[in-house]
């Protein structure tokens, strides 16, 4: 990995074992809305120890919650305030109204300390002013978290050269792979392996819709997260706006307008066709919550995963194959990032939290896998496995912390980290491995074209759209609200970039 870094800076990254966005407050609600800490202590805390610090982590995941969460939060926070003086009101956004919600709090300043954030966001609220600037203060009050992930990564969220958010070092490079319920596999006898592309696809999820009937979509999709990896041959910029982008091997790297590509279009029409054939849900383009059960899924994901996708869906097994990567790019690393509130009264105690999150197994596998004895049980003695024995625990590890510090489930490979970071060490970098889009000087344009796709994104990346009707439309529309103007300042950002 570093060598890939190295040559980029010479030029000039479903989730996963858990799930998770609707406005939803855990079931610890005494914490007040002005950040006050919250009044859950127990009477022997209360009266041993000063007030501790209680801080509003948003974080993604699913709902309702479980009946323990509010007894499993408790239990960290004994275990947190023991170690560090500090709690959390963790509380949980749906996967379908994440996105949302966090723009809620952010637009009205609603408080809160920390918050799962991602590269479609991450430059947006650095521009609003609504992250804090943590360059300096990182290193100082939480060094071993500043050195528990590789500068590589840190440079990956560098935005105007400053740190706003702890990147999650994890697969920091993307590898999609495609999952399949291993029943339908043997049924139909699908060469799973051997399917690459969309197109490759196409007969085998005709063969289970006509034999599983008219009712099976054997293509599940939800309004928030369409056919993932779609976008992963163009890089961003950190823009997480699909419309704007890079081919990842263009040596010139010219700014383009995605949707006008030919590659990208074919993969629509395919997508519609799979909505008209009833291979898609009816009702993808306006549903919001993921089902647990999904026979065909596509997402970023690593060796093993598949143990906990299958636990998570209650599924006997599943088989994966990887379609693509491992591929470099600074929206890769941006995959998943926690940034404190500006407007924090707890900076420093934040930074404490999440260095105790990356550096510290037992916390990490709380926030993983939920309560100890009802969601999981450590194998064997060993700290380092674990067993599931629930499937409720709804937070989603890939958006908390490290996955190095972190247990591995039985029955995935016991090396299975070590194969983690071999995809990024073999990770191929994007031509523009290192550049973030400022939008500073454009973010009137950003804002109406992310507006004007807002209005066509659901049911375009679902399928229920023609895409021959529709794009040009679009496209139009984007352009009159300043989507050439993008490209150009791209461009030009890029080429001082890459001088």
């Amino acid at each position: 990995m570093k060598k890939i870094f190295k040559i980029a800076s010479t030029l000039c990254i479903l989730t996963l074992m858990g799930s998770a966005l609707a406005a939803c407050g855990s079931s610890n609600n005494s914490a007040s809305s002005t950040n006050e800490p919250s009044n859950n202590s127990t009477s022997t805390e209360a009266a041993g120890k000063k007030d501790i610090p209680t801080l509003v982590w948003w974080q993604i995941g699913n709902t309702p919650l479980p009946a323990n969460y509010s007894k499993a939060i408790d239990k960290m926070n004994e275990y947190t305030a023991e170690k560090i003086g500090v709690k959390v009101d963790l509380r949980v956004a749906s996967w379908g109204e994440w996105d949302t919600k966090m723009n809620t709090i952010v637009n009205t300043g609603e408080p809160f300390d920390m918050m799962f954030t991602n590269n479609t966001k991450y430059s947006k609220q650095v521009a609003m002013g609504a992250l804090t600037d943590i360059t300096d203060l990182v290193q100082s009050e939480a060094p071993d978290l500043y050195k528990s992930i590789p500068s590589e990564v840190w440079d990956g969220t560098k935005i105007g050269g400053k740190y706003y958010a702890v990147p999650t070092y994890k697969d920091s490079s993307v590898s999609q792979y495609w999952s399949y319920d291993d029943k339908l596999v043997q049924k139909y006898n699908i060469d799973y392996q051997n399917i690459t592309s969309m197109q490759d696809l196409d007969k085998p999820l005709h063969d289970i819709k006509a034999g599983e009937g008219k009712s099976f979509y054997p293509l599940r999709l939800i309004q928030s997260e369409a056919f993932s990896g779609m976008f992963n041959n163009y890089d961003d910029l950190t823009l997480g706006f699909f419309p704007v982008g890079v081919k990842v091997d263009d040596p010139s790297r010219k700014v383009i307008s995605v949707f006008e590509q030919p590659d990208v279009m074919a993969n629509l029409k395919l997508l519609h066709k799979w909505y008209q054939d009833g291979i898609i849900n009816p009702d993808a383009p306006t549903k919001t919550e993921k089902e647990k059960y999904n026979p065909f899924g596509t997402q970023q994901a690593f060796p093993g995963a598949e143990i906990a996708m299958q636990i998570n869906a209650g599924v006997e097994k599943f088989v994966m194959n990887k379609t693509f990567g491992p591929l470099y790019t600074t929206s890769t690393i941006q995959g998943s990032l926690n940034a404190i509130s500006a407007n924090s009264k707890y900076k420093n105690e934040a930074l404490k939290y999440l260095q105790l999150v990356n550096t510290d197994s037992k916390l990490r596998n709380m926030l993983a896998f939920g309560e100890e004895g009802v969601d999981f049980k450590y194998v064997d003695g060993k700290d380092n496995v674990i067993e599931r024995t629930s499937d409720t625990w709804p937070l989603a590890a890939y958006s908390q912390g490290t996955f190095f510090n972190m247990a591995i489930t039985k029955g995935a490979p016991e090396d299975q980290w070590d194969q983690v970071k071999k995809l990024n060490e073999q990770a191929v970098a994007s031509t523009v491995l290192g550049f973030a889009l400022d939008i500073s000087e454009i973010q009137t344009e950003v804002a109406n074209a992310q507006s004007t796709f807002d209005k066509y994104k659901y049911e375009l990346l679902t399928g229920a759209s023609d895409p021959e009707k529709i794009v040009p439309k679009m496209l139009d529309e984007l352009k009159k609200a300043g989507l050439d103007k993008i490209i150009q300042k791209a461009q030009e950002e890029i080429d001082n970039y890459f001088k």
